[in-house]
């Protein structure tokens, strides 16, 4: 499973967000679309947004922390 978290680092939800995959053992690549403007193009193409924190996972786009979505894509259990 590829997981890919766009995010900014001044983002408090996108920290967040963060925290849970970790939380969970979930294996990710941090995007900073602040730094990589390739990146947040590629991010906003895909997601059709410009706020963050975004998360791919396999292909599917997340917008924000939709702690639901995720766990239902990424088989957590709460």
């Amino acid at each position: 499973m590829e997981v890919k978290v766009f995010s900014t680092p001044v983002c408090p939800y996108c920290y967040t967000l963060k925290e849970f995959l970790k939380q969970h053992n979930i294996e990710f690549e941090d995007i900073d679309v602040s730094q990589n403007e390739e990146e947040q193009k590629r991010m906003v193409e895909k997601s059709g947004q410009m706020a963050v924190p975004v998360v791919e996972i396999d292909g599917e786009m997340i917008i924000g922390f939709d702690r639901k979505k995720l766990c239902e894509l990424l088989n957590i259990e709460e």
